[in-house]
């Protein structure tokens, strides 16, 4: 995946993220539970992924900083992205 591709996939998890988030707040006022439970496990997954993504882009941007290859750059796994400490 090149650059624009990975903002492009970004774009489109922020969208269904915003979507979520809107037919999370109406199943609350209408007290449909399992929309919520569904789209909160949705919600999270989306999350993993944009973090990756992001990760990803980063990678690249600092592949190409150094005068390396940034397709080389690798989507790493959920627990590389979320328990990074810094």
């Amino acid at each position: 995946m090149d650059d624009d591709q990975i903002r492009d996939r970004i774009e489109a998890l922020e969208a269904e993220e915003q979507k979520l988030r809107a037919q999370e707040a109406d199943a609350a006022e209408t007290g449909h539970d399992d929309v919520i439970a569904a789209d909160a496990k949705r919600l999270a997954e989306i999350r993993i992924q944009l973090d990756q993504l992001w990760d990803l882009l980063r990678q690249r941007k600092a592949k190409r900083n150094a005068g390396e290859d940034p397709d080389t750059a690798t989507l790493r796994d959920q627990g590389t992205v979320e328990d990074y400490l810094g």
